[in-house]
């Protein structure tokens, strides 16, 4: 065995280093710094030890290379990529991806397909996760983000941004519906998916095993995007009810030789169009929506005062569903008015719908402002119920405290429609939740306001410049005594105003050193015995500084108390 190691002058570690002359018994030009391949075969290394040295570093090859194999395909989870048919079985189809292998289960593949071994395909990265053989990777025909990919390969508009696809509903095999918009004006969105004589959209038909693919105009209008979402067939009128409890839900209302194509093979077009819309859609004919509209002014209490708005055409829709009824041909004028009475009546259903929804609306709001917040967070378990009412409303889709408070206050009645659910039952079960001590709300931390640091007042500190000599005259001390920008505010509007300003310092500057100088005068006087002395004058330091708690100038003088002490600040 053979050991890659470093030359040293001092071996620190025997099993990645050597020395000079170690190196040099292998390879006689070695120099330090160098690396050399050093034997290193243990001495009772024998078959079986070499055997196991072998089987580790497969194993550990084997899990290297799995691993790579896992990072290039997790980061490609979720686009399209081509694959060669390696084998086919009743359960799934190998796809070879180059190093890897991929699995396409009989549930993901488009119903119809046949496959050959070394066939091309393309397929869609639905899952990669980690096993102990390696690396499994899910791939899947039948995915709805197949299609977008397909889509976004083959129209260029789509892959540069300028067509958006908002939604696409997808039965493999059988048909799907794309719904796409422009995101700049002056551009068609379904003439770019579908391309110069549909040359764009064939491509992708051939690919996904001859399906056919519905590409349409997205509406912000959730009627009219509807209306295009179930074509091909043509349709007389959508009625949109937006139900707070049973949800959203569109009458569609189309001819009688259009009601088959609208609902589709199956109902797979209808099925589609709701999942693409978002909807539940209820599809009628034109005839069976208007002998429902006329019952309903007759027999429901909400709507019978209409009957004295629609009294001029009852009688005449009457008469046409009867002849209708009795299979005789029906004319076109007779099915417009058809169409016009049910239009009428079901916008007069639509504004009394909105009313309703409106006070649902508000009852809602008020009575979730009588229950506790925490009461939506905390679970039915929590709430000491039998078990019998704690499994019979998690089946009927009630997991929390407040859910069940919020039934309870809007509609009692539907709690009682749940098995074994009575007006007693009811009632206790109302007691329990209110009675049940809910978790205060945690109040929401304040930030802390960072204390401002008290400034402290400046002390009157001497400034430099403003020290007047003994005889000097005040003048020179004015000279000096200019108080810095920002220690004395000076109005500066006007020129007067700021001549009077500087006038009044200059007083103010002139009387204290007047008065200084006579306080000098009196204590040379007041010398020893009176005497005078001979030599040059002594010239007393003073310094002239702003007092703010006066608001004029003060001197200052240096004074020489002593031995113990340095110079003292005494204000005169």
């Amino acid at each position: 065995m053979l050991a890659e190691k470093e030359i040293v002058e001092e071996v620190q570690s025997p099993q990645t280093e050597a020395t000079l002359e170690e190196a040099r018994r292998v390879s006689p030009e070695a120099a330090l710094g160098d690396m050399v391949l050093v034997e290193s075969t243990p001495e009772d290394f024998g078959r079986v030890a070499a055997q196991t040295a072998k089987q580790v570093i497969l194993q550990r090859l084997r899990e290297a290379e799995r691993d790579a194999q896992y990072e290039e395909f997790a980061d490609r989870e979720g686009d399209m990529v081509h694959g060669t048919v390696h084998s086919i079985t009743p359960q799934a189809v190998t796809v070879g991806l180059g190093r890897a292998e991929a699995i396409l289960p009989r549930n993901q593949q488009i119903p119809g397909e046949g496959f050959r071994v070394r066939d091309r395909i393309r397929v869609y990265v639905l899952e990669v996760r980690k096993s102990s053989r390696g690396p499994v990777i899910v791939v899947t025909r039948t995915h709805p983000n197949m299609l977008r990919r397909l889509l976004e390969m083959e129209v260029p508009e789509i892959n540069t941004g300028l067509v958006e696809i908002k939604a696409i509903a997808r039965e493999a095999g059988k048909r799907a519906k794309v719904a796409v918009a422009a995101l700049r004006d002056g551009i068609d969105p379904v003439g770019a998916c579908v391309g110069l004589r549909g040359v764009r959209i064939q491509s992708i038909v051939r690919d996904l095993n001859d399906e056919k693919i519905d590409v349409i105009e997205w509406n912000s209008d959730s009627a009219t995007f509807i209306l295009k979402a179930l074509s091909p067939a043509r349709v007389s009128g959508v009625y949109l009810d937006e139900d707070p409890e049973r949800g959203r839900t569109a009458l569609v209302v189309v001819p009688e030789d259009q009601l088959s194509l609208a609902i589709g093979r199956a109902g797979v077009n209808a099925r589609l169009a709701a999942r693409l819309t978002g909807w539940r859609i209820d599809i009628k004919s034109l005839v069976e929506a208007a002998a429902e509209s006329l019952n309903r002014l007759r027999t429901d209490p909400l709507y019978t005062d209409l009957i004295e708005r629609f009294a001029e055409s009852l009688p005449h829709v009457e008469a046409i569903l009867a002849k209708k009824e009795e299979g005789r041909p029906v004319t076109p004028e007779e099915y417009s008015a058809l169409t016009s009475f049910v239009e009428r009546v079901q916008r007069e259903v639509e504004a009394r719908r909105g009313a309703r929804r409106l006070a649902y609306l508000e009852k809602l709001a008020a009575v979730r402002g009588q229950i506790p917040a925490s009461a939506y967070e905390t679970p039915l378990a929590q709430a000491n119920l039998p078990e019998r009412v704690l499994a019979t409303l998690s089946e009927g889709g009630y997991d929390t405290c407040g859910k069940v408070l919020e039934q309870l206050g809007m509609n009692a009645d539907r709690l009682l429609a749940l098995e074994g659910f009575g007006p007693k039952v009811v009632e206790e079960l109302r007691e329990v939740l209110q009675s049940h001590p809910y978790a205060l709300p945690e109040p929401e931390p304040v930030a802390e306001i960072p204390e401002v640091p008290e400034v402290a007042e400046a002390e009157a500190e001497p400034v430099e410049g403003l020290a007047v000599a003994e005889g000097e005259a005040p003048a020179e001390a004015l000279e000096a005594a200019v108080p810095a920008e920002g220690e004395l505010a000076v109005a500066a509007e006007g020129g007067d105003t700021l001549e009077k300003a500087f006038q009044a310092i200059a007083e103010q500057i002139s009387a204290v050193a007047a008065e200084g100088a006579l306080e000098d005068e009196e204590e040379g006087e007041a010398g020893a015995g009176g005497k005078k002395k001979k030599g040059k004058k002594k010239k007393g330091a003073r310094t002239v500084v702003f007092d703010e708690a006066t608001g004029g100038l003060v001197v200052q003088k240096r004074r020489k108390p002593g031995r113990g002490g340095g110079w003292d600040t005494g204000e005169l």
